[in-house]
């Protein structure tokens, strides 16, 4: 169970790294940690830094993906974020995203929310 758990979460990780690819984004970072902190994809374009949780499910039944990503998860990768910033010592613009990677009927279905949370 773990082990298809981890497989499936690799998965949409790389679907969800590849769709952003094409639309032209730079992948910076896979599985930033920091503390309690875990960044699946930190990604670049232009003046902007740009953390993305990517959540995959295979059913509806419990709600969208992206309805996964609760205030303390959102917390978390703010600050891990602030680290990583802090470590790089970035000065452009930062913004938090979520891809949504949901599999319908054997079809892979993948939303790009921009701005998801602050």
């Amino acid at each position: 169970m773990v082990n298809d758990k981890i497989k499936k979460g690799k998965e949409g990780e790389q679907l969800a790294a590849d769709f952003l690819m094409a639309k032209g984004f730079e992948i910076v970072e896979r599985n930033y940690r920091y503390k309690r902190s875990e960044i699946d994809l930190i990604i670049k374009k232009e003046n902007w830094l740009i953390f993305v949780e990517v959540k995959m499910r295979s059913s509806d039944s419990f709600g969208y993906p992206e309805d996964f990503v609760d205030y303390k998860k959102a917390k978390n990768i703010m600050d891990g974020a602030e680290e990583y910033t802090y470590q790089k010592n970035w000065q452009g613009n930062v913004r938090y995203d979520i891809v949504s990677v949901r599999e319908l009927n054997g079809e892979k279905e993948i939303v790009h929310i921009e701005d998801a949370f602050y």
